[in-house]
């Protein structure tokens, strides 16, 4: 596994904008992907943005698309999340993972439990 540190997030009303990081403090291997997972109040954990870090191709699920950005620095092995148009539906603990991987169909998962201690972003309506 390797050390996961975040940083970022806190409150913003509807509307609004935040901007969460997330560095590999330590790699250890290749990492394809990095990413960002959200636990919301209500639901259960769900996927928000991947990016695979060599060349930057980024993915979003269809909730954040449009409005959330998800960019990297490979060489500080660190990305982030820019999330605009805000809204109560993004209020969660948001969780960076520094390993992940897709599957077969394209899914993203996290491969080697690699998380960051997690954000809370609470979005006030």
């Amino acid at each position: 596994q390797v050390p996961v540190i975040q940083s970022g997030g806190g409150s913003a009303p509807a509307g609004g904008s935040l901007r969460l990081s997330c560095t590999a403090t330590a790699r250890t291997g290749i990492i394809y992907a990095m990413g960002w997972f959200r636990l919301p109040p209500t639901r259960e954990r769900e996927f928000v943005a991947g990016i695979i870090v060599r060349n930057g191709k980024a993915d979003y699920a269809d909730s954040v698309k449009g409005r959330f950005t998800i960019s990297n620095d490979y060489s500080k092995h660190t990305i982030y999340l820019q999330m605009d148009n805000l809204n109560a539906e993004d209020t969660a603990v948001y969780l960076c993972n520094g390993d992940m991987s897709r599957h077969e169909n394209g899914s993203w998962y996290p491969a080697t439990g690699a998380w960051g201690q997690g954000t809370l972003v609470t979005v006030s309506s």
